[in-house]
């Protein structure tokens, strides 16, 4: 039998940058084994502008209210995005959360001393990719030897307009968020993770897991999304009394 969260609540993923969202397969696959229905945004990671219109169209899209997930790079598009009247919650996934006027560029501008370096080459025409000979070790340490060279070999490239998007109003300050740190991740620090989720004001747990933690820990993924889901539809049932 359906639950309330379920026959209440919709699901909309967000992926990062330098992938794109075929990573979601196994969070899909469970979530909508529980009931839920779920959409997964393929932005073009061109520019923010884009890829929050994008967002906002699949978002549109739901009839019930939206539980808005990203990774990495994708916690910017939903942190702009999230403001969408039908988004009701937002849950990030080793992902950046920045506030007004920041955006990747200037969140990891100043890393911390010994803090690691992810590999991303030079810019051709516009566009930023990750050295495949280290995506593996950066990017997804955790994840099949197979799958993380495929995810190397099929990267998207992704914009420096993105990059450099800032955001103009930051949806977490007026909705609740639940935040999911990657204890071993080397794109993006563990340390900044708990700063932006604490700022965020988030409900937060750890696992251990690379950035790819959506993709090597599907299980924890979905059920801290599930988590988010339940909490959310319960507010909307209040609400309605």
């Amino acid at each position: 039998m359906t639950g309330v969260a379920e026959a209440l609540v919709s699901v909309v993923l967000v992926h990062g940058g330098f992938v794109d969202g075929s990573g979601w397969e196994d969070v899909h696959r469970i979530l909508t084994k529980d009931g839920y229905s779920v959409s997964i945004v393929q932005n073009p990671t061109k520019s923010l502008a884009d890829d929050v219109a994008f967002t906002k169209r699949v978002i549109d899209a739901q009839s019930k209210p939206v539980i808005l997930v990203g990774h990495s790079y994708g916690g910017v598009v939903v942190t702009e995005a999230g403001n969408h009247p039908n988004v009701k919650g937002l849950v990030y996934v080793a992902a950046f959360a920045p506030d007004r006027g920041e955006s990747v560029s200037s969140l990891i501008k100043d890393p911390a001393p010994g803090a690691p370096v992810p590999p991303i080459l030079p810019p051709q025409d516009g566009f930023l990719a990750l050295d495949k000979t280290k995506f593996a070790a950066s990017f997804a340490a955790d994840v099949g030897a197979k799958k993380a060279a495929f995810m190397a070999d099929s990267q998207v490239p992704w914009g420096v307009d993105a990059l450099t998007g800032a955001v103009s109003e930051p949806s977490w300050r007026i909705k609740p968020s639940w935040y999911l740190v990657a204890k071993d991740d080397k794109m993006i620090p563990p340390a900044a993770q708990r700063a932006m989720s604490q700022r965020a004001g988030s409900t937060v747990v750890e696992v251990p897991g690379s950035h790819a933690v959506y993709v090597s820990r599907p299980r924890d993924v979905a059920a801290l999304i599930e988590r988010a889901a339940k909490q959310v539809a319960a507010k909307e049932v209040a609400a309605k009394q």
